[in-house]
């Protein structure tokens, strides 16, 4: 079996991809500093596939530990999620996500290359576009000024990479727009695991629907949509998985020297106050929640186009946000079982 690292692949993302990776026939082999992860998921992706995957704990940030990765095994590709990524701490603290974000990936391609490994997908993200003028976006929507330094190391890790294909390097990568993901393993086994207060809606509205927080507050009731609250596409991340698997086999087959990018998402948006509404309606909760004011970094609305990764990668979502809801409904309730 080809053996691919997945670098953060004890969090969120990672933790599904290596199910997809294994389902699809492949050996991933996880990395990762556990500094926004639990160790947890390795139990449950033992659960799950009915055996240990082999896991190295160390920063990506650190050549050495890398190169010990590269020595011991022999990858035919990577999957790069390991990052910080939360919009509101990097306004606060934008030197940690530039340092952490962009050195990371240096390291890693300056690794690959030593190593001869070939094939990379990056975890990118949608908030590459900023507000953008028109809805939904393609992958031929121009890039905005970022509203956030999360989102500008995003836009620069994509220009890194464009410019390192542009070098004329034997390699193939594809840069995966994230839209929002959301969702669990079905089996309730992996899923979001935010340490502290967590910074995404889904295990926000999931953690106060068990009493874990008080109430949940919606940041701005202000916006130019329907209700008044903030637009995002929300993907399952079992969709985005196996978007990642999709996209490894794709690189398969292509030349040397190639980049491209996909939006990956459901082509719907949905607001903030639907969420809400639709996960009341899938769990039966009621859920105590108040209106806030604007956070800083977020844009209004935006949503993707996916006829680019439909057509060429055959990839589409199967998942949608009842789906999605429930999925995360199950896996919070299971970890209050665990307690």
């Amino acid at each position: 079996m080809k053996k691919i690292l997945i670098t953060g692949g004890a969090g969120y993302i990672g933790s599904h991809t290596a199910v997809a990776l294994v389902n699809a026939g492949f050996e991933p082999i996880i990395i990762d500093n556990f500094s926004n992860s639990d160790k947890s998921a390795l139990n449950g992706l033992k659960h799950i596939l009915g055996r240990a995957l082999t896991c190295y704990e160390g920063d990506c940030n650190d050549r050495s530990v890398m190169r010990r990765v590269f020595d011991e095994n022999q990858f035919a590709g990577v999957i790069h999620f390991a990052a910080y990524k939360a919009v509101g701490e990097s306004t606060q603290l934008p030197l940690k996500y530039y340092t952490n974000n962009i050195d990371s990936l240096l390291i890693l391609l300056e690794t690959m290359s030593a190593y001869g490994v070939k094939d990379l997908v990056f975890s990118s993200s949608c908030t590459v576009y900023g507000q953008p003028d028109v809805l939904p976006v393609s992958e031929e929507t121009p890039r905005q000024e970022a509203e956030s330094p999360y989102g500008n190391t995003k836009k620069i890790c994509e220009d890194i990479l464009r410019d390192y294909i542009k070098s004329g390097v034997p390699s193939r990568i594809i840069s995966l727009r994230y839209f929002n993901p959301v969702g669990a393993h079905p089996s309730g086994e992996i899923g979001e695991l935010p340490l502290g207060v967590p910074n995404n809606l889904v295990p926000f509205i999931t953690q106060t629907a068990v009493g874990i927080r008080e109430k949940l507050t919606v940041f701005g009731n202000d916006y130019d949509t329907p209700d008044g609250s903030c637009i995002r596409d929300y993907i399952h991340v079992m969709d985005l998985a196996d978007a990642h698997v999709k996209a490894l086999e794709y690189l398969f087959v292509q030349k040397d020297n190639f980049y491209d990018l996909f939006n990956v998402g459901t082509g719907n948006g949905n607001t903030v106050l639907e969420v809400i509404k639709t996960f009341e309606k899938v769990s039966g909760k009621s859920l105590n929640y108040q209106i806030g004011t604007r956070r800083p970094g977020d844009i209004e609305k935006v949503w993707a186009n996916t006829d680019k990764i439909n057509k060429l990668l055959g990839w589409q979502a199967q998942y949608g946000l009842e789906d999605s809801l429930r999925d995360s409904w199950n896996w919070q309730q299971r970890l209050g079982e665990r307690e």
